[in-house]
């Protein structure tokens, strides 16, 4: 009887591994084809905007022939938990488009501020993990900066600030300036 139960519990242990196994890689692969820059840009919204405002930024084009690409900067690199839940975050892009509510280029520009506040968010929560996949301050070489650069790095550096904090609208449509209209306070005419 006990061999038996053994059985059926070792057979069914195998059996869960397994099914682990096939889920672990067929993650690996989704996140593998939707890191695709030609499946990012697949959506209308993407390619009529933000890969357009891209493809005039320094991550596309620069003197050193290094392209960052948009998983680059919004899907983190090592963790696979970290992926997936990126992922589930952009399942909000995907309910969107498929609502048509960003489907041209004046609803996109409508809710881009909102959609850059919940990126900055992200990358503030994770400390700017994705850029420092690319960028750290140790390998920042402050002669090669300019000088209210090297200062602002050598002040973020010390005060924990990271690299969203300051770097808003680097590669997108600077609409962080909306920001400060929206934090001003009201003037009122007293006349």
């Amino acid at each position: 009887m006990f061999k038996g139960v053994t059985r059926k519990l070792l057979a069914a242990g195998v059996g869960v591994f397994f099914v682990g196994v096939l889920a672990t890689i067929g993650a690996a692969k989704f996140i593998e084809h939707t890191n695709r820059m030609s499946f990012c840009i697949s959506c209308h919204e993407m390619d009529f905007s933000v890969y357009q405002e891209y493809t005039k930024s320094a991550h596309f084009q620069n003197r050193s022939g290094v392209r960052a690409t948009c998983s680059d900067c919004h899907v983190p690199k090592d963790d696979l938990l970290a992926k997936l839940s990126r992922k589930l975050f952009a399942a909000n892009d995907v309910y969107h488009h498929i609502l048509g509510t960003v489907d041209t280029p004046e609803k996109f520009d409508g809710k881009r501020l909102d959609l850059a506040k919940r990126v900055w968010a992200a990358m503030k929560d994770t400390n700017s993990r994705e850029c420092r996949s690319c960028h750290s301050f140790q390998a920042m070489d402050p002669a090669k900066q300019k000088q209210r650069s090297t200062g602002q790095h050598t002040s973020a550096q010390e005060s924990g600030e990271t690299c969203i904090d300051c770097h808003k609208g680097i590669v997108h449509k600077p609409v962080h300036k909306e920001l400060q209209k929206q934090e001003e306070p009201a003037s009122f005419d007293l006349s």
